[in-house]
């Protein structure tokens, strides 16, 4: 009993403090929710009594104005912090001018990073979109489309580090003799292969199965945009096509992709701009290691493994500068699409 006794007085208050520092924790989330929600009703107050000429830029300064402190705040001031960074040492101490940049453009190891990320912007991107475009074009003819477009969409619902423990287990390989787990590893043994190799570690092979997890999440977002750009295609241009004897693949190459040609490069752009800030397949499958490096895991791994924060900043600016052009071409065709409508 004195040993029961001794234990509780502990554990009791263990219980207590733990208890205690939920309470504190869920009055500090419920202070700030209700100090946001004030701050929301304050604005919409003071934008609806303002009266006169200056009501106008008022209510848009007002509206305008806690999203634009978020941009600036959130975006903006780290994104400048970044290049500031990356002209110094990897202390953050010394500054070292272009040094970083002349490392990443002379460096044998962030050339294999950089042909990696490229083989990932061509691959990826354009499998994705060609195989979301030919599901587009046969579950439109099927019926029950809209269950079939479900299913297929689906994996978008699934975020890249859940999408790349998936893959994982499906090339999980075990040696000779054991069972396989693995699927790829099992359909090898059932057609005579008995010691599959460990895919992972497989050269060059081993990216491109990695590349098929954001082909397997991407494709659902290329099947629906595209989809909806076909059938948006006036069914007089379909038919003045058919009278004129286009069929099949006539009629896909002549009437189709032309008429879909701004949604598709769109879709395209977009995947590749995801592809290149491909992070989460890469770090959860392989780490980065057995020749299956990437331009944003080697930014992490410079900044937060080697702790080199000018290096790592230097990537971060090169990524910075091969996305930027790819999101103004898109809104470039976007706002040139919506011009000529």
């Amino acid at each position: 009993m004195p040993t029961d006794s001794r234990l509780a007085g502990p554990a009791l208050h263990l219980a207590d403090s733990l208890w205690q520092d939920a309470a504190i924790k869920f009055g500090n989330t419920a202070g700030a929710v209700l100090g946001f929600l004030g701050v929301l009703l304050a604005v919409f107050f003071a934008a609806g009594r303002a009266t006169g000429r200056f009501s106008r830029p008022l209510a848009v300064v007002l509206m305008l104005g806690p999203a634009a402190l978020l941009l600036v705040v959130g975006l903006v001031v780290p994104l400048l912090r970044t290049v500031y960074l990356s002209f110094y040492d990897a202390d953050a101490v010394k500054f070292v001018g272009g040094k970083n940049y002349g490392w990443a453009a002379t460096s044998s190891q962030i050339h294999d990073v950089l042909l990696n990320t490229l083989l990932w912007l061509v691959v990826a991107p354009i499998a994705a979109t060609g195989l979301g475009l030919m599901l587009a074009l046969l579950v439109d003819r099927m019926r029950g489309q809209a269950i079939y477009k479900s299913l297929i969409f689906m994996p978008m619902a699934v975020s890249l580090v859940a999408a790349s423990l998936i893959f994982k287990l499906l090339y999980e390989s075990r040696g000779p003799g054991q069972n396989q787990v693995g699927l790829l590893s099992q359909l090898a043994v059932a057609v005579g292969w008995d010691d599959p190799p460990n895919w992972i570690l497989s050269q060059p092979l081993n990216n491109f199965l990695l590349m098929s997890a954001m082909v397997w999440v991407q494709t659902g977002f290329a099947m629906v945009v595209l989809s909806a750009a076909i059938k948006a295609i006036p069914d007089e241009i379909t038919e003045a096509a058919r009278l004129d004897g286009a069929s099949g693949v006539r009629l896909f190459l002549h009437v189709t992709v032309p008429m879909i040609r701004t949604t598709l490069v769109v879709v395209l752009t977009t995947i590749m701009i995801i592809t290149l800030k491909a992070f989460d397949i890469v770090r959860t499958m392989t780490g980065g290691n057995f020749g299956t490096q990437v331009l944003a895991n080697e930014m992490y791994s410079q900044s937060f493994e080697q702790y080199n924060t000018g290096r790592g900043s230097a990537l971060a600016v090169i990524l910075f500068l091969a996305v930027a052009p790819l999101v103004v071409y898109n809104i470039a065709l976007l706002r040139k699409e919506r011009a000529t409508r």
